[in-house]
């Protein structure tokens, strides 16, 4: 990995493929929106983790088998905590809170991952990244508001904002841990265990949810859109940021991010 890093012509392949990474999570939203009236949000989650890891699964085994160390499952599941914290903290401040809310709030979390990248990677925050971070944020929320100044100032905040802040804090952690945990194993290693360790963190509500839903009831388009989630938007999208961020580090990762509004 650090022979890559220090090639330039591969630091402008991955921006090329975080542009990518970026639609394809983009489209998750649309996709969840279609199937959301015939499968739990927790529920989908879940099910989008197992798929992607049982995908990954055979490639693992071949390649590097699936024997791994409790340090090492450690590591994954710090990074998977981080991303569950998020998606519990998600599903439960749509109880209180609107999508509206929330999307503003998820434009914090690239400022949140650069002051954690500061702290915990000692990466570098200039003059320059911090004014592209800013362009970033407020170009987020124009396209979020559609320019409307007015809406944007009557928003208020509530008990879900602050669940759903909390779990911006902890996404903030995803891509500065990826960094400082990253051990030289290949990426689509560190993928596979942090679905694993994922869905491990996702039982208590997902499971819960998967026991309610009618399974005879779920349309076969549902499943088409769910194996599209779970190929596209989990395992292409998850592989194409942990292998970006020891390239171009933790901050500029998550500035992507403010290109899915």
């Amino acid at each position: 990995m650090t022979s890559i890093a220090n090639h330039s012509s591969w630091k402008s392949k991955i921006h090329l493929l975080m542009l990518v990474c970026a639609t394809l999570v983009s489209t998750s939203f649309i996709v969840g929106k279609i199937i959301a009236a015939t499968l739990d949000p927790a529920a989908l989650t879940l099910v989008r983790f197992i798929i992607a890891a049982l995908i990954l699964l055979p490639i693992i085994a071949r390649r590097h088998g699936v024997q791994t160390t409790r340090k090492a499952l450690l590591r994954y599941g710090l990074i998977s905590g981080s991303l569950v914290i998020f998606f519990w903290c998600m599903f439960l401040s749509l109880r209180y809170t609107s999508a509206l809310n929330t999307s503003v709030l998820f434009t914090l979390v690239p400022g949140l991952s650069g002051m954690y990248a500061a702290l915990i990677v000692k990466e570098r925050l200039g003059r320059a990244r911090l004014l592209a971070l800013s362009i970033g944020l407020v170009g987020a929320i124009w396209v979020i508001f559609r320019g409307d100044l007015q809406e944007l100032l009557s928003l208020s905040w509530n008990r879900g904002d602050s669940i759903f802040f909390a779990g911006c804090l902890a996404m903030g952690l995803y891509t500065p841990l990826v960094k400082m945990l990253h051990r030289g194993e290949p990426m689509e290693v560190m993928t596979f265990w942090v679905l694993v360790t994922g869905i491990v963190w996702l039982l208590p509500i997902g499971g819960f949810a998967l026991t309610q839903v009618t399974w005879s009831g779920v349309p076969a388009s549902t499943w088409a859109w769910v194996v599209y989630l779970a190929v596209f938007s989990t395992v292409v999208s998850f592989y194409i940021t942990q292998f970006a961020i020891p390239i171009i580090g933790p901050t500029r990762t998550m500035a992507y991010s403010y290109l899915y509004p």
